[in-house]
Order: structure tokens, then sequence, then C-alpha cells
């Protein structure tokens, strides 16, 4: 499981820092979370096929978080890509697809897009894991999702056996979570099955003040990405802007009880992020500044 930094700048891009874009690559399935002008070109640079996409969440419908699907779709459609793309987003995401789509002279001869208003709670159930939301302090109606890879169960072959299990088909069965019967006896997984062992968590933020919804979706989170638009030197700016600090997006991290906190969403009037790291590490040593092209990866827990 490996997540790729594709935009990390604040509002504005800089020569260093594209706009907010995070993706990610769970067993061959890639996802995006966000995508900020001039995404596609970043995933052709941190060598990403586009194309490989599916699903493509949006945290909220500020220009810097969701302007790159205009051009992306384009290019799809230009590559006579026939598979659906389905992009999830907050109330007005359905609104914003359409202008995106009819503005100018373009239409679509081969892509099919679905967009789907999604809110807190379940967004979407994968394959062995599920993504879900909540409501952050920035608009209305923006969210962070989190990427929760579901719990495994490990198979005790020997307790298999002591019970009369023969070797085959019927692991198969326990193992997948289906009772069998052996020379008229009922077995049952949870028999033969290990307690359960959570699964990898990422959590992504968008744009948020720093809010109890955000730590709680964000509790063991192996990962935990946050934006941090200023230095806590310069709090007064956030009150209005709704963003957080280095400092807050820390004080966060440590109350989720994440492992691992990456900032991101960097403001252009710091170039540079010695600051704003000694600060989150005083309160969270785990902290890293995120970096446009940096990859970071999960390892699993079992």
């Amino acid at each position: 499981m490996e997540v790729t930094f594709l935009g990390t700048s604040g509002c504005i891009p800089t020569e260093k820092r594209g706009l907010s874009a995070v993706h990610l690559d769970y067993l061959g399935e890639q996802m995006l979370f966000d995508c900020g002008e001039g995404t596609q070109r970043q995933m052709r640079l941190a060598d990403l096929n586009f194309m490989n996409l599916d699903n493509i969440y949006i945290t909220h419908l500020h220009a810097d978080h969701f302007l790159g699907l205009g051009g992306m779709i384009q290019s799809m459609d230009f590559l006579e890509r026939e598979t659906p793309l389905n992009i999830y987003g907050p109330a007005g995401m359905k609104d914003a697809t359409d202008k995106l789509l009819t503005i100018g002279s373009f239409k679509l001869d081969y892509l099919k897009v679905n967009t789907h208003e999604v809110g807190k709670g379940l967004v979407y159930q994968g394959k062995r894991y599920q993504i879900t939301a909540a409501n952050t302090d920035h608009t209305r109606s923006s969210l962070a999702y989190c990427f929760t890879e579901d719990p495994h169960r490990k198979f005790n072959r020997k307790t298999a056996i002591d019970l009369g299990v023969p070797v085959g088909p019927l692991f198969s069965r326990l193992a997948e979570g289906q009772p069998v019967e052996v020379h008229g006896k009922t077995i049952t997984p949870d028999q033969v099955l290990d307690p359960p062992i959570p699964g990898r968590k990422m959590v992504y933020t968008g744009d948020t003040k720093p809010c109890e919804a955000v730590a709680k979706i964000a509790e063991d989170a192996d990962l935990l990405i946050h934006e941090s638009m200023f230095s806590h030197q310069d709090l007064e700016a956030t009150e209005d802007a709704s963003h957080s600090t280095a400092k807050q997006a820390a004080e966060i991290a440590l109350k989720a009880g994440a492992k691992k906190l990456y900032l991101t969403h960097i403001s252009q009037r710091y170039p540079e992020t010695d600051k704003l790291l000694q600060e989150a590490r005083e309160v969270f040593p785990e902290t890293y500044i995120a970096e446009d092209f940096m990859k970071v990866n999960i390892p699993k827990h079992w």
C-alpha cells in the first residue's frame, strides 16, 4: 500500500509544490484524493497512469482541490477510455462536474463519468477495504476521507485438523467465514480463526480547522495526512481562512493516536518548512513534511 503526494501546496502553486492531490495504490487498485489543477501532469511525472483511476474523492469545491478534473477527464476521453470514472464529493459536486464537462465546446465521445454526492459515513465499499468520510470545519459540506483495510483473521490450520476438518476445500470455506459440517458436526469459523487484526488505515483531511470529527475518524491511523496551511506563530491568519497550523495538526494526530503525521497544503509564505516541522514535532515527534512526488509505504499488519 503506497501513498504518493502529487500536490502539497496551499491555495497557490509554487515552483516546488503543485495543488492538492494524493494518490493511493492499494494492491494495484489506484485511487485519487483531490485533483487540483495540473494533477494529470503530476501523475505523469510520478510515473503513475491516470487511466488506471476508477474512483476520485474530492474533499470540497474550492478550485485548488478539484479544477484538475476537467483536463484529466478530457485526456481520458482523447485516449478513448470507455471504463466509467466515478467521482465522489460533497453537495454541489454534480453541478460542478456538469459545468466542467459543458464549458466551451468540448464533449465526451467515449468516457462516462458518474458523479456521486456524499456526506459523512460510508462512501464506498471496495474489495478488502472501505472509504468513509467525516465533516470538516472548512466549508459547509467539506469532507475528510478515511481508507480502512478490512480486518484479517489468520486461519489456524492445526486447530482445524484437530477438530477433524480434512485438508482441502473446507479450509478455504472456513477461512472465508463460512461454517462447514464434518461427520455430522458443525465447525464454525470462530473455532479456527484467530482474533481479528485491524487493517491499515489512512486519513486525508483536505482543508480544515482542527476539529473533533477528524480526530475521531483518524483514531489509530497508520498515516494521517493533515493540512497545515500556517505556522502557529501566524495563528490569527487561520481564523477567517478556516485552516490549521502545524501545531494544531500535531495535536489532532496526538489525540487520534495516529502512528505518523504528514503535513500538507503548505502556504507559499513558507518556502522553508523547518519552522513548521519543529513546532509540530514538539507535540507529535512522528511528524513529516509532505513534498511533491514523495512516496510513503504503509506495511501490512500481518
